[in-house]
């Protein structure tokens, strides 16, 4: 007997291969041989009068894709007795019309009165319609499916349990679904839950401890129990206070409230965790999801085996630290308290973070240097990636002066004033900068980025959850450590917060309930999983960096060559580095474009000739695949243009709004340039990257972003920080502002108080 809280439960002898359930989510990819268990609610419709057709058909379509995978799929219907009452209340209807015709007349027909329907007389007439449906679906897949129909009996006869557990093999050994389901049509009336009340045995009396009974007897790895609720919650579905249990560990029963069973079935949801419970003690893991919901029904099986997370999960393992939605929600405690600190403290914790990262320069290059070896003996990461990740001194030193400029320039962003009106006498309306609440930023490779995002979120007031590459595990530990400490100086140690359980992307990205901005920052290809998995969140950034230079007829010779080398060449995995040189036709076979070509032959850059640029040359470089293409190494495509305004067109069709530079000396051509093209940053005679929130002033920056709206081109504090409304009046009423009223609105401009001069 093995016991969790004050529940005991006796557990079925076992010799299973694996021994253990599954530790993590992660872990259910491997699951071999997997139960399904539909619940009534699942499988009935809201009428509790048929079947949910629709829904049972995508749930055939999931199972079958994860057979065809080679998992070993068994189901656990109800739905017999619900498609039984159909049936019969349909012949009633008709016998009784057909009565009722022949001696009422058709004037009672609207007077009929269907009988109430015993629940096993339901299911004797269901369970063969069911299960034709059932072999219907599966037939569309090519699979074959067997109905068992099993009582409580089956289970405690020794020799029927050893019959009944051959036969189950049997078919998975035949690549045949089997269908489980209790024989509704003999098992007793419903008694109360007699298993949750003392006694130390779980009975078949419904599919929850069916399922359960079954999955431990098989040997199975996972159990997904689908029902008509999202999981298990702290408190009853529905309750204010309801929060969804991501993972349920046993002797967490005390931590939940159970409320009322779902609409139809007989197990309600603290049945089907003890289900669950007495599964797990005999290595079977277990989810508990919604497979009703209209928008994650048609994949909520394929998405709990791919170990996304849906629903509830049962673990034996405990982690060492604190849950992702625990993190997010102390780092929101963290951050409002850190917005309630004067601005000089703010500023303080992050003079103390520059000073660490030189003081404890050492330490940070000796563990970036363990990453750098992991990197280089796995042989995983590209040169660019390689060189992201790598930390030197120069870098900390830069890294230090930049968190330096942003506490000098964060004195005032939090808390000021952008706009002050007087709406009436003593009614007077301010709107000030408020932080934006928890920030979820992901970064690949790039450990500076740790530091440099956790300035600017202490400097606007907002909570950070920082989600790094495993490749910089070993540096970004060391980093988040000396953040931590330097947020201790003023008590706000959990304001930032360093995910490190095995959350995936994607999973972190459904939290809208606790994150505020999502801010990635990494390839393109990370940025456009990102944007695609944001559930209700906004995400900030840039999905790709196709960045131009336009060097034009009048351009200087002595600026060409340098600035589209700095361009290229100085930093080529960036993402403000040049891809694509437009050059104007008329520089064709001119000195200044074989000085161009004779440079980055020498800086050994590869070159891609663009459609019209190949055109031109009897032999020319490989042609470009796309004009659309990040190299992010060095190598760039070289396309020819017939004007500036033919240059503006090619950066709007193949950029992406990034940053785009213009060389000439015709002030003219570059003021056109500069007002036409439509990215976040445009500059003239300037290399592209010093499109950099460093090289603009603002200390460090969280990324560039090439949204519409909110914050354009590099984001640093400002592009942190949202405003709210401040209203402050006298007994001020709408109605005394009405055409009878007593007061009229002046909506005067008020001058602002005056900025912190330091």
């Amino acid at each position: 007997i093995r016991c969790w809280s004050n529940i005991p439960f006796i557990t079925v002898p076992l010799s299973r291969a694996h021994g253990k359930s599954f530790a993590h989510r992660s872990e259910l990819k491997h699951a071999k041989r997997i139960v399904v268990k539909l619940g009534s609610a699942v499988v009935t419709r809201g009428d509790e009068c048929g079947l949910a057709l629709g829904r049972l058909a995508s749930i055939v379509e999931q199972v079958s894709m994860l057979q065809n995978q080679g998992r070993e799929m068994m189901i656990v219907t109800s739905g017999a007795v619900a498609f039984g009452k159909q049936r019969l209340r349909h012949e009633i209807l008709l016998s009784q019309s057909v009565r009722q015709a022949l001696h009422s007349g058709q004037s009672q027909l609207k007077d009929m009165a269907i009988p109430v329907l015993e629940a096993r007389a339901c299911a004797a007439a269901g369970q063969s319609g069911l299960m034709a449906l059932y072999e219907a679906m599966f037939t569309q897949y090519s699979i074959c499916a067997a109905q068992i129909l099993v009582t409580n009996l089956d289970f405690h006869d020794e020799q029927k349990r050893r019959n009944l557990n051959g036969t189950l093999h049997e078919l998975l050994r035949m690549n045949i679904v089997p269908i489980i389901n209790t024989n509704d049509a003999v098992v007793p009336p419903p008694e109360p839950n007699s298993d949750l009340q003392g006694v130390n045995v779980i009975s078949v009396k419904d599919n929850d401890s069916l399922a359960a009974r079954l999955a431990v007897e098989m040997k199975t790895d996972l159990l997904i129990v689908l029902s008509d609720v999202e999981g298990l919650f702290d408190n009853p579905p529905g309750s204010d206070d309801a929060k969804l249990i991501d993972i349920f560990y046993p002797g967490d029963q005390q931590s939940v409230t159970f409320g009322t069973k779902s609409r139809v079935g007989m197990g309600g949801m603290e049945a089907k965790v003890k289900a669950a419970l007495w599964a797990l003690q005999g290595g079977t893991s277990v989810v508990i999801a919604n497979g009703t919901h209209p928008k994650i029904s048609g994949h909520v099986i394929t998405d709990i085996v791919e170990g996304k997370k849906v629903g509830t999960f049962f673990s034996e393992v405990k982690p060492a630290g604190p849950t992702v939605e625990q993190q997010a929600e102390m780092a929101r405690a963290g951050g409002r308290t850190l917005a309630a600190l004067q601005p000089e403290q703010r500023a303080e914790i992050i003079y103390r973070l520059a000073d660490l990262l030189t003081d404890q320069r050492e330490e940070i290059l000796l563990a970036n240097k363990k990453d750098l070896e992991e990197a280089e003996n796995k042989g995983r990461l590209a040169l660019p990636l390689l060189k992201r990740l790598s930390l030197s001194t120069s870098k900390l030193n830069s890294l230090a002066i930049g968190l330096r400029q942003i506490a000098a320039s964060s004195q005032d962003s939090v808390g000021r004033v952008i706009r002050r009106t007087r709406i009436a006498k003593d009614l007077d309306l301010e709107q000030v900068t408020v932080p934006i609440g928890v920030l979820l930023v992901i970064f690949e490779s790039r450990p500076d980025c740790l530091p440099q995002v956790s300035a600017l979120a202490i400097a606007s007031g907002n909570g950070l959850l920082l989600k790094g590459g495993k490749e910089a595990a070993h540096s970004n530990q060391i980093l988040h450590r000396l953040t931590q400490e330097a947020l201790s100086i003023h008590g706000v140690r959990d304001a930032v917060q360093l995910v490190n359980t095995r959350e995936e992307v994607e999973d972190l990205c459904r939290l809208d309930k606790l994150i505020d901005l999502i801010i990635p920052r990494g390839s393109s290809q990370l940025v456009r999983n990102i944007q695609k998995a944001a559930k209700g969140i906004p995400v900030m950034g840039h999905s790709e960096g196709i960045c131009h230079v336009y060097v034009d007829t009048d351009a200087s010779v002595e600026k060409v060559t340098r600035i589209i080398r700095d361009s290229k060449c100085e930093y080529p995995a960036a993402c403000n580095a040049l891809e694509t040189l437009l050059i104007h036709r008329d520089l064709l076979r001119t000195p200044l474009f074989d000085q161009i070509i004779d440079m980055l032959r020498v800086e050994q850059v590869k070159i891609h000739a663009g459609p019209k640029f190949a055109s031109y040359l009897t032999f020319s470089p490989s042609e470009v695949k796309s004009l659309r293409t990040e190299y992010g190494d060095l190598e760039c495509c070289i396309e020819v243009v017939d004007s500036v305004q033919e240059a503006v067109e090619h950066i709007h069709k193949y950029g992406s709004s990034h940053t785009d530079v213009i060389i000439t000396e015709n002030e003219k051509t570059a003021e056109f340039f500069l007002q036409h093209v439509d990215s976040a940053c445009v500059f003239w005679n300037a290399s592209t990257r010093f499109s950099d929130g460093y090289r603009f002033g603002l200390g460090a920056e969280v990324g560039i972003s090439t949204s519409r709206i909110h914050a354009r081109g590099p984001v640093g504090i400002e592009g942190l920080l949202t405003t709210k409304w401040l209203l402050r009046g006298d007994n001020h009423v709408v109605s005394d502002f009405s055409e009878h009223g007593s007061m009229k609105y002046l909506h005067e401009s008020l001058p602002l108080p005056q900025r912190n001069a330091s």
